[in-house]
């Protein structure tokens, strides 16, 4: 996440670049069973080993640009922590996930079409691998960490049972 995030220093306004980069699996997940989530994020992140994420041209968002990513292993991932969280999801963490990282957002439309011409210009598509979960805690402002949960070493996801 390091190219991601000088690209997030470079054109994220400063103001607004409060959280280093990262893909976002869900947007709101109740804070009163943050023990509760914690520990299932703990079990969950156990079964799955680091896997490898494709990342495609820049997109842009409207008032900022995305870099798309693609993974079976994330959709896979995602969908087994959205059915775990099914009761408790936010009408906009049921929409479709559409992995990405955010390397600019609330500048102008024609701030974020340049950003994304100039991302775009001589892309090479890479890939990176993904190692854990993280969980942040929104504080009416600031976001702090609220834990971190790596994926196990080994050669493939245990299988469920």
């Amino acid at each position: 996440m390091a190219h991601f995030d000088a690209l997030r220093r470079r054109h994220f306004p400063p103001a607004r670049n409060v959280i280093a980069a990262h893909v976002t699996l869900f947007h709101k997940l109740p804070g009163e069973d943050e023990a509760a989530i914690r520990a299932m994020l703990a079990r969950e992140s156990a079964e799955w080993t680091g896997f490898t994420v494709q990342v495609r041209p820049p997109r842009l968002l409207g008032y900022g640009v995305a870099f798309d990513l693609d993974s079976a292993e994330l959709l896979a991932l995602h969908a087994d922590l959205a059915a775990r969280f099914a009761e408790v999801l936010s009408p906009q963490d049921r929409q479709r996930f559409r992995p990405h990282v955010t390397v600019q957002n609330k500048v102008t439309p024609e701030e974020a079409r340049h950003t994304c011409a100039m991302l775009s210009d001589g892309f090479a598509p890479f890939a990176f691998q993904a190692d854990g979960l993280a969980l942040w805690r929104y504080q009416g402002g600031p976001w702090e960490p609220a834990g971190e949960f790596r994926f196990r070493r080994g050669p493939e996801r245990v299988p469920e049972e």
